[in-house]
C-alpha cells in the first residue's frame, strides 16, 4: 500500500529534471525549424514563377517550354540553398560562442 502511494506522488512532481532549464533551448530550436520550414515552401515557388515570368520569358525572351524548366532548375538551387543554411544553423546551435582562446 505504501508503494502505490509513492508512486502517485512521483508522477505528480512535473517533469524530470533533465527537461528543466531546456525550455529556451526547445522553443530556440522550434522556431528554427518553423522558419527553414517557411523558407522551404515559399523560396522555391516564389522563384520558380519569378524567374519564368520575369527572367526568362521577359528578359530572355524564351518559349514557355524552356522558360519551364529553367524555373524549375532555380527552384531546385533555392531547394538546396535552403537546405545547406538549415543545416549549417542546426549544426551551430549547440555550440558554445566563446570569442576566446579556449586552453
Amino acid at each position: 500500500m505504501d508503494g502505490s502511494v509513492r508512486a502517485s506522488s512521483d508522477a505528480s512532481a512535473g517533469p524530470p529534471p533533465y527537461l528543466r532549464g531546456n525550455d529556451n533551448s526547445l522553443v530556440s530550436a522550434l522556431k528554427t525549424l518553423l522558419f527553414f520550414t517557411i523558407m522551404m515552401v515559399t523560396l522555391p515557388i516564389g522563384l520558380y514563377f519569378a524567374s519564368k515570368a520575369y527572367i526568362f520569358e521577359g528578359s530572355m525572351q524564351m518559349s514557355s517550354s524552356d522558360s519551364y524548366f529553367y524555373a524549375a532548375i532555380v527552384a531546385v538551387l533555392a531547394v538546396h540553398v535552403v537546405l545547406a543554411l538549415f543545416v549549417y544553423v542546426a549544426w551551430n546551435e549547440g555550440m558554445p560562442k566563446g570569442k576566446g582562446k579556449e586552453d
